[in-house]
């Protein structure tokens, strides 16, 4: 099989990143959901700085995407496989880019000030005040987090898959600098 070379550094940098950062906001958001007391303040106050965070990177990093595209997929990969992976992958920078704003308008939505790091830095409200908006927008933000969660999943099923049993080259191009063949 034809190795198709790696992604740039910077898309390896933000891929790893990120891949931290949403790990950690997913775990965070679950304990959050299940957490009553001081303990849930302090999530809370990880939780916000970090998905904006997210947001900005999200946004670097579809620039960076569109200055320096992936390597193409493996030739002998099959159609809907390659379907797969590209709906796969503008379902992530949708949902990287989505979920932030939905909790940024949700807490717009509810009135509640928004620090990033401590009372120095808010940000501002969004949307207005509207205790039926916050409601709506709480639940899409469940969702849409248990569907990043879903997709984060697959997308490591993914990148074992070729890692492991097709060894196509797909994997280590995002890990280490790879020339192509």
């Amino acid at each position: 099989m034809r190795n198709p070379g790696s992604f740039s550094l910077p898309s390896r940098i933000l891929h790893w990143l990120m891949t931290v950062m949403i790990l950690a906001m997913l775990f965070i958001g679950v304990f959050m959901a299940a957490t009553v007391g001081p303990g849930y303040h302090r999530l809370v106050t990880v939780h916000r700085p970090l998905g904006i965070a997210i947001l900005v990177l999200a946004i670097l990093r579809l620039g960076n995407r569109l200055r320096s595209p992936p390597p193409p997929l493996p030739a002998d990969l099959p159609p809907l496989m390659k379907a797969g992976a590209k709906a796969s992958h503008i379902l992530l920078y949708i949902l990287m880019i989505a979920l932030p704003l939905v909790g940024w308008g949700m807490l717009s939505a509810a009135d509640y000030p928004i620090p990033l790091w401590g009372e120095s830095m808010r940000l501002p409200p969004i949307l207005p005040h509207d205790p039926a908006l916050w409601a709506w927008l709480r639940s899409a933000h469940t969702v849409l987090a248990f569907l990043l969660f879903g997709l984060v999943l697959a997308h490591l099923g993914a990148a074992l898959f070729h890692g492991l049993i097709r060894r196509d080259g797909v994997l280590p191009s995002m890990v280490r600098r790879v020339r192509p063949d």
